[in-house]
């Protein structure tokens, strides 16, 4: 069983996610070819549709994906992986099969398309038993000129960045709770145990740390710079299972002081 659709957040600043802005090329420079780079073997992405009476397993590529080895490869890595584990869960019922087909089921699509950064995200989920399917969300940013994918350990690498990043974010999830709790209009008690334990589930899955706001995408101007980056949560990192994966949007104003100078032209100012 694949995970239901997810309802939007009332908060701008911290909501379910939606695609990030991909704005029409523009006229900077062609992509160049750093000779530091060691070449990546081409990896061909193809869609997969396998279904057996144990399993069902289905995943879909955007045709871009192929036009840069390394980041063909990323996503080729992330997708055998995911297969890896469900496959070792069929396999361990031996000669016998689940009640219902155990299911993998992963979408890439392409977010972000400029000459200087390329962003796929990784969404979908993986079942092997229970009430519902394990989610499965990855996002992958790559950066065509120097062939590498941009990690969030590398674009901020100070402990103070991910502080003022912590920070904003913590704000924006804490408000968003408080709008969905005061729309269902609950007693008082029930208001203010809601409120403390989703509160510490966020303060728990913002930990100042860059491994907590490792899926990233860009959101970007018409020009192609980076005008904040949504951070991506999935369900039971910053909420319940029930509040789905949730995003924030935290801007170039906040990050611009943290970030790498290597990584600096990249934003507005």
């Amino acid at each position: 069983m694949l995970c239901a659709a997810l309802l939007v957040s009332a908060v701008a600043g911290c909501k379910r996610e939606e695609p990030a802005s991909t704005p029409a090329a523009s006229g900077a420079p062609a992509a160049t070819t750093p000779t530091d780079v060691p070449a990546v073997a081409p990896t061909a992405l193809k869609d997969v549709i396998e279904t057996t009476d144990r399993y069902v397993i289905g995943i879909s590529y955007p045709p871009s994906a192929n036009q840069y080895p390394g980041l063909a490869k990323a996503l080729g890595d992330y997708s055998a992986a995911a297969r890896a584990e469900l496959m070792e869960a069929v396999e361990a019922f031996g000669n016998d099969k689940p009640t219902a087909p155990y299911e993998l089921s992963l979408t890439f699509e392409q977010v972000v398309n400029t000459p200087q950064i390329v962003a796929i995200a990784a969404d979908g989920s993986r079942y092997t038993g229970g009430a519902h399917g394990q989610p499965l969300i990855a996002r992958f940013v790559w950066l065509p000129e120097q062939q590498k994918r941009l990690t969030a350990a590398a674009l901020v690498p100070g402990e103070a960045g991910w502080k003022a990043i912590s920070d904003y974010a913590r704000e924006q999830l804490h408000t968003a709770v408080v709008l969905r709790v005061d729309e269902d209009e609950l007693p008082p008690a029930d208001r203010a145990e809601l409120i403390k334990s989703s509160a510490r589930m966020i303060d728990d899955g913002t930990e100042p740390e860059a491994t907590n706001f490792s899926e990233f995408v860009p959101v970007l101007d018409t020009a192609g710079r980076i005008t904040a980056l949504r951070f991506v949560f999935p369900p039971y990192q910053v909420g319940p299972y029930a509040d789905g994966t949730q995003t924030v949007d935290v801007p170039a104003a906040v990050l611009l002081p943290h970030v790498a100078p290597e990584y600096a032209g990249l934003f507005a100012r």
